[in-house]
């Protein structure tokens, strides 16, 4: 198999770019004189080639796939080859091998080396859009998009199934972007919900590098708050997109001048070739230049070299920019910018002042973890009519759109609660009117539903390190400020850490391939004095713990057998496990010079500048080291390397939650060896997210769904998807103005808070007569105690579930929402669950009697009243009889008070509908219904939309 035949059948393959699949063998041929003879063209010499090929490093293997895979998923109206079959299809690949020209031995051949992708698991909501993005300007403007996708195979080790879904998702963001050479300006917003370390960078890259092939010349990439991110994502975006000639712009690399014009001269990625190369300046054949604003080390600053160096080219000034003639040969501008009020104004005003008239730029704004800071928290109520007020970079994104009308908005986060709350109705700010996308779980990902069994029907003796994932991966440790010794957990954590590093050097032994970065997260508190604390700790742990001699021994081969050892045997998917702890020896004492270079194991990450202590850079060098920190260490920063996370800190919210964990992401090579030490009480709370997050995004594909002419069924607008909290309020108070409780899982309810005051006469009257068919069920007179205590009499009898759910909805409420959210979910109930109510009406020896609409004699209780409403709290001997009350698997139960102000009673008087009479219940709902209690479900108040709306939803 020659050199020869495999760049002929590169060749032809690279000339089917443009044309779809064509005649392989054929075209190969055409291609193999210029390689020389011994190109030998055929199926069998193809299969010979294939088979004896590497997965990993052979190019034409790997080319193959990647148009394979590309052809596969191509939309039925892109192009005429297709022949109108659908995408990732049997039918699909038959085309494909056919107009290949192959064998039946070489088709079962692909068939086997280059399975079908499954079908694009991204999930869409979008507005009708006019179809510009079509496959004819993605074949022929596809200069960084190429690039891009041939860096993340042969330098990041993408197969072709990944960069095809890559295709596929941003594709899908792209073409809902307006038109950039349209006549009149449109200002598409999106939002793009990813998975917490999953990715999205990758994404939004791919997105702005097909984004400036179509046309878009004004990049802003809004990062989160802290420098740490900005820069990570500069260099990100700088090294697989930007490319060397860029950031060169015609310096010679090994010239004096690139030292100070290149800020990666002493990275090593840079100086070993790693960054993209485009193999000429792209302007030098008709592909726009990125002219770079900011750089690694400097964010946005008011331009040294004049404001010109924002201005746009015109190759022709009688027309806009943003005509295709002028459009093409303009070069394109990227800033990555930290949401910093400072930058940003400075941004806002150099845009003032260039030449170019900003109506005519095609601009795209990507905000990356949009949930953060560009979210205006002020209340609407609190803005004077006609005028609302805003947060400091919400009003400063609002602005930077206001002055781009071709401006795009993309918000990019994994924890959209925040967005979603948006109003709606707020066309200055940024609600994804245009499209919501919410993206596939990539392959390879470790996320949160990988350390919890949400699905487990296992009982706890059943499960195992191999079916149970919190087994395998979670370890509780105790709460800060317990009794326990407070060096205990975390010196397990800590000696977990130094034995996965060996197991790291050991696997590296066996032919794995380097592990750069090996890195703990110690994450406590937020506050810089308890991270000194922390680190002085483990300090004090790392030098009594004789790593660096046999005295460890015994409890780390205690820990390899009872933990490591277990867990690797059964989760290791092929990777090398040692056959017992003393193959790991000879590695212990390099983990432990690497750790602690100088005797220090600890780099602690925060805001305090008195420490000194070298950068945490995992671009510059290896990092194999604990890392103790808060904040700076959350939202979106990539712990590069993390194999054992401490994580103690609780919060209020289930965002802030979801985005401090770091442990999230992709762990090729060490899946088996992850493990979290976490209290009791965060495990269940990450569990608890766990669920709402999958409920969140089964509502949204819920309503993705398309009518029989490919059109959408809802816009974003119109989507009312349930954000669900088992636990944790989904995001922060200030983020939630505009949501409201639609429902309320709750399994024992007594909503005495929400009884209607006295002075409203007519809404009581309405509530007696909504209770009249529950009185007249009450017919038997029975004696209830609470475990043999303090019995009582009762009427009681049985409704069926409907009429239950009739009369509570004919209730009125002092405040409606009190138990609207209730009813809700108590509505939804099933025959499964709930099929009838044993209504109980307790009696009272002495006291206040009546005779309700007709119905059975019954007793008035009596209640204080404070502030013109009567506290009708049940007594807790009623509350325990009701629980105690036999009843079947299926039946609910309610206590019925008739309650009424506290006066005497008259003696031998049975009052015939007395007025002021308050009716209280108490709900028990069988444990069918209550297995997934605490869950709230919040829904978006749209300002444009009558209040009315929300409440008949």
């Amino acid at each position: 198999m020659s050199d020869a035949m495999a760049k002929s059948y590169l060749a032809a393959l690279d000339a089917m770019n443009r044309s779809g699949p064509r005649h392989l063998h054929r075209n190969a041929l055409a291609q193999a004189a210029e390689f020389g003879s011994g190109a030998e063209i055929s199926d069998a010499a193809l299969c010979a080639y294939l088979e004896a090929s590497s997965p990993s490093d052979d190019e034409l293997r790997n080319e193959l796939h990647i148009k394979l895979a590309k052809w596969d998923s191509a939309r039925a109206g892109d192009a005429e080859w297709t022949q109108g079959t659908g995408a990732n299809t049997p039918q699909r690949r038959a085309v494909v091998v056919d107009k290949l020209g192959v064998n039946a031995a070489t088709t079962r051949l692909f068939e086997s080396l280059f399975p079908m992708h499954g079908k694009d698991g991204t999930v869409v909501i979008a507005k009708e859009w006019d179809p510009w993005y079509d496959d004819d300007l993605v074949r022929t403007r596809d200069f960084y998009w190429n690039h891009y996708a041939n860096h993340l195979r042969t330098r990041r080790g993408w197969d072709a199934q990944a960069i095809t879904s890559l295709h596929n998702a941003t594709r899908h963001v792209v073409e809902r972007l307006s038109e950039p050479t349209r006549t009149q300006p449109y200002q598409a917003k999106g939002l793009v919900v990813g998975y917490v370390q999953s990715g999205k960078t990758a994404n939004f890259t791919g997105v702005i590098a097909k984004a400036v092939d179509a046309g878009y010349r004004l990049i802003i990439v809004l990062t989160g708050t802290t420098n740490m991110l900005r820069e990570q994502t500069q260099r990100r975006l700088d090294m697989e997109f930007v490319g060397r000639e860029n950031i060169l712009r015609g310096v010679d690399p090994e010239s004096v001048e690139a030292l100070s014009a290149v800020d990666y001269q002493d990275d090593h990625d840079w100086l070993d070739g790693r960054f993209v190369e485009h193999g000429c300046r792209p302007a030098d054949v008709g592909k726009p230049d990125i002219h770079r604003m900011t750089t690694r080390e400097f964010d946005y600053r008011s331009l040294k070299q004049g404001i010109s160096a924002l201005d746009f080219e015109h190759l022709d000034r009688r027309k806009p920019l943003n005509h295709i003639d002028n459009l093409l040969a303009a070069d394109a501008r990227l800033m990555i910018v930290k949401k910093n009020g400072p930058v940003l104004t400075k941004l806002v005003n150099d845009l003032k002042l260039i030449t170019a008239r900003l109506h005519q730029i095609p601009a795209l704004i990507i905000d990356d973890e949009s949930d953060q800071a560009s979210v205006n928290t002020i209340n609407a109520k609190q803005s004077p009519a006609g005028k609302r007020k805003r947060t400091a970079i919400n009003g400063l994104i609002s602005q930077l759109l206001g002055m781009l009308p071709r401006g795009q908005y993309v918000g990019y986060t994994a924890t959209p609660f925040a967005n979603v709350f948006i109003d709606p109705g707020d066309a200055q700010d940024i609600f994804p009117k245009d499209f919501l996308i919410s993206l596939e779980r990539p392959p390879g990902y470790m996320g949160a539903e990988d350390f919890h069994d949400l699905d487990s029907d296992f009982t706890n003796g059943d499960l195992t390190v191999a079916n149970s994932n919190e087994k395998a991966h979670i370890r509780i440790v105790d709460p800060p400020g317990t009794d326990q010794e407070s060096d205990r957990d975390l010196r397990r954590a800590i000696d977990f850490f130094v034995l996965t590093g060996a197991m790291k050097l050991f696997r590296e032994a066996e032919g794995h391939p380097e592990f750069k970065h090996h890195t703990m997260l110690v994450h406590e508190a937020m506050h810089t004095d308890t991270h000194r604390a922390t680190a002085d700790q483990i300090r004090k742990i790392w030098g009594e713990s004789g790593y660096f001699s046999a005295t460890s021994h015994a409890r780390l081969r205690d820990a390899f057998e009872a933990d490591l050892l277990p867990v690797s045997a059964v989760r290791a998917e092929g990777q090398a496990v040692p056959s017992s702890f003393d193959d790991l020896i000879p590695y212990l004492g390099a983990v432990a010079r690497r750790v602690s270079p100088n005797g220090n194991p600890v780099l602690v990450v925060n805001s305090d500048q008195d420490i000194e202590q070298e950068e945490v850079n995992f671009d510059h060098h290896k990092v194999w080291r604990i890392l103790v920190g808060g904040n700076k260490l959350a939202r979106g920063f990539t712990v590069e390397g993390l194999t054992v996370s401490y994580y103690v800190r609780a919060t209020q919210t289930a965002d802030a939650l979801m985005q401090m964990g770091r442990w999230f992401g992709f762990r090729k090579g060490y899946r088996d060896l992850v493990r979290l030490f976490t209290t009791e009480g965060l495990r269940d709370s990450f569990e608890s997210i766990c669920l709402d997050e999958r409920t969140f995004r089964e509502e949204l594909k819920a309503y993705a769904e398309v009518d029989e002419n490919g059109r959408p069924t809802c816009t974003p607008a119109e989507v009312p998807p349930l954000v669900s909290s088992h636990g944790l309020q989904p995001t922060a108070s200030s983020k939630m103005y505009n949501a409201v409780l639609v429902e309320r899982r709750v399994g024992n309810r007594e909503p005495s808070s929400a009884y209607p005051a006295t002075r409203e006469s007519e809404s009581l009257e309405r509530n007696v007569d909504a209770c009249v068919p529950l009185i007249a069920a009450c017919q038997e007179l029975i004696t209830l105690s609470n475990n043999g205590k303090t019995p009582f009499a009762a009427l009681t009898g049985t409704v069926g579930h409907a009429e239950v759910v009739a009369a509570l909805s004919a209730l009125t409420w002092r405040h409606p929402m009190s138990f609207k959210p209730d009813l809700a979910w108590i509505s939804r109930l099933g025959p499964e669950v709930v099929t009838d109510w044993r209504i109980v009406m307790p009696q009272q020896k002495s006291g206040r009697r009546a005779v309700l609409r007709g119905q059975v004699e019954l007793s008035l209780h009596g209640r204080k009243e404070v502030d013109g409403r009567i506290r009708g709290n049940a007594t807790s001997a009623h509350r325990g009889a009701l629980e105690s009350l036999k009843v079947g698997p299926t039946t609910a139960k309610m206590l019925l008070y008739p309650m009424v102000s506290k006066d005497a009673a008259v003696p031998g008087v049975v009052e015939r509908d007395p007025s002021g009479v308050v009716m209280a219940i108490v709900l028990r709902l069988p444990d069918g219904a209550t297995k997934n209690v605490g869950a709230l479900q919040w829904q978006t108040v749209d300002s444009s939309k009558p209040s009315y709306a929300l409440v008949d939803g």
